[in-house]
């Protein structure tokens, strides 16, 4: 009897065995044998991937495939990711209506700017040259822009710029409640700015011209205001305008500003004093805690039972001690350290002038000179210098009167105890940590303000202001992201019970930088390295082979879980 083949085609059978189901892929051929219909097993294909089953199954349905490339091409791909996550946390603080409530081409170029700086802080010309390799551009409707066009923007940016920090102002800084500030510097490249000037380095860098710029936060460290002043302004200079500032211009008539040693004195004191809609807090310096010491308003037999003591003085009013045993071993050992480095350095010159090498009192006085500014422990050190000679020895009771204040600090407040516990005080005082942060961001870690090359004041103004909006921004992508990246989630916005005692990462955070995962499983990241997992998200820019007249059409890389939920974080912000 003559067989009829009807059709070839893949069957899919299932069976399920010890509670597992089993699937099995055969390519059957279906014949006729006279009226019957009968099946042939041509090749059990179960060993292939499923995705190589379905090409076959629908090729035998009929379906021609033929490679992409026959038919369609790419005509440009472009990182997208990334700037797709920056643009959508700035879209969920309003970032563009914050600079400016009317749509025009400098506002979209600031804020281009500020994503920029997020993405690849970088000088300006350098910046027009790199993201036309990017998608940002075309989505900010920035193209063919120049590095005159962004000097341009940077201009009308100055202009706007008190009114910008007054909206921030409103966002985030309450009547009453805690204002941060701190002051840093920046070195230049150059010597044309009026701001440029010589003064105390915070970059390590002697003998640079630098200016000085102090950072305006909420309680929380998010930033709302800069200001810029000459390099050798000193820090306390800076505290008054910037208060003023923040009642006058900002509409905060009530608030506790909170500033370290330095920068809240007591020549400061005495005027933040004639205004009572201020309040206060600060630190004293290692001299006057000394003196309390010595006149008995600390005793350190106190600390046995406790951390922290209140103390009421008729010179600075209310007092926090506080003593922090972990600390006070830390700097007992580097204290060591350092005296024993400078001595063995110290012994050398000494041998020196003994074997007749070194002479003349100026000459050994110049070579003791920069031994003992090393390590900053000359104070420690008796020395006697003459011509021909030179004795060193550590003195021990300047160590042990220097050592009774280790780990101890004392916190300085206008506020009453009804106003403020004297736990809340001590954390209050610790959030200057929040601008500490702030600064690391914005000089070396991402952002990097410095070095400036901009010559004219205002464009100097304007650079600074432009990296704190892109720390503004910065900060809250870093807020929503927290369960993706190495933050300790629990302890970030807590008061510690115990404010005194060493800060301790939580359980969970210790777990994921021992795992390098999430709870569900996820990559832990970097801030930088999950901004370049999302540069991996590609626009390809497409059109058909044939027509190359013919306009393109976009395929964007499919994001993978870690990216849908980083970009999904990003959309919920809360400014």
């Amino acid at each position: 009897m003559v067989k009829r083949p009807t059709a070839v085609h893949v069957v899919t059978t299932q069976r399920h065995y010890k509670g597992k189901t089993y699937h099995a892929h055969l390519l059957r051929r279906s014949y006729r044998e006279g009226d019957s219909v009968k099946n042939e097993t041509l090749a059990n294909l179960s060993h292939l991937p499923d995705q190589v089953v379905d090409l076959i199954r629908r090729s035998l349905r009929g379906e021609r495939f033929v490679e992409a490339t026959e038919h369609f091409e790419i005509v440009r791909s472009l990182p997208h990711g990334d700037v797709q996550a920056v643009l959508t946390a700035m879209k969920a603080l309003d970032f563009e209506n914050l600079l400016g409530s009317r749509p025009s081409r400098e506002r979209s170029l600031v804020a281009a700017m500020v994503a920029a700086r997020v993405l690849r802080p970088q000088s300006k010309l350098a910046t027009t040259r790199w993201w036309d390799g990017t998608t940002l551009p075309g989505l900010m409707g920035v193209q063919g822009a120049t590095e005159d066009d962004l000097y341009g923007a940077m201009d009308w940016l100055f202009e706007r710029q008190m009114t910008v920090e007054k909206k921030l102002a409103v966002r985030h800084l309450q009547q009453g409640g805690l204002v941060l500030y701190d002051l840093t510097s920046s070195y230049f490249e150059g010597s044309h700015c009026p701001l440029a000037a010589l003064g105390h380095s915070r970059d390590g860098k002697k003998g640079t011209l630098q200016v000085n710029y102090g950072l305006v936060t909420d309680a929380l460290g998010c930033p709302v205001a800069v200001s810029v002043f000459p390099g050798n302004t000193n820090d306390s200079k800076t505290l008054m305008p910037t208060v003023k500032t923040v009642q006058s211009r900002f509409g905060v008539d009530r608030l506790v500003i909170v500033g370290d040693r330095g920068m809240i004195t007591q020549t400061q004191i005495d005027q933040l004093e004639k205004d009572a809609r201020i309040d206060w807090i600060t630190a004293l310096r290692s001299p006057a805690i000394d003196e309390l010491l010595k006149q008995g308003h600390i005793q350190l037999g106190l600390f046995d039972e406790r951390r922290l003591i209140e103390i009421k003085h008729p010179d600075h009013g209310r007092l926090v001690a506080c003593r922090n045993p972990d600390l006070a071993v830390l700097r007992t050992k580097k204290r060591e350290s350092l005296l024993q480095a400078t001595d063995k350095l110290l012994q050398k010159i000494v041998r020196r002038v003994a074997a007749g090498r070194l002479r003349s009192a100026s000459k050994i006085g110049i070579a003791v000179g920069k031994v003992v500014n090393q390590f900053k422990v000359g104070k420690h050190f008796d020395i006697e210098i003459t011509d021909q000679s030179l004795r060193c020895s550590i003195n021990q009771e300047r160590v042990a009167s220097e050592a009774a204040l280790d780990g101890i600090y004392v916190i300085r407040t206008s506020l009453t105890k009804d106003q403020m516990s004297a736990p809340t005080v001590v954390n209050s005082y610790k959030r200057l940590a929040n601008v500490e942060r702030a600064f690391r961001s914005l000089k070396t870690v991402d952002l990097h303000v410095r070095p400036i090359f901009h010559w004219t004041e205002n464009r100097v103004r304007a650079h600074i202001f432009l990296c704190m909006l892109a720390y503004y921004v910065q900060y809250h992508m870093q807020e929503a992201w927290r369960s993706l990246l190495f933050f300790d989630e629990e302890a970030w916005t807590k008061e510690r019970v115990d404010p005194v005692a060493p800060a301790r990462r939580s359980e969970s955070a210790l777990t994921k930088a021992e795992t390098k995962q999430t709870e569900d499983g996820q990559r832990v990241h970097s801030f930088r390295t999950l901004l370049g997992s999302l540069a991996q998200i590609v626009r390809n820019d497409c059109r058909p082979r044939q027509a190359k007249q013919s306009p393109t059409f976009e395929i964007i890389t499919t994001p993978s879980p870690e990216q849908q939920k980083a970009l999904e974080l990003l959309a919920v912000i809360s400014a």
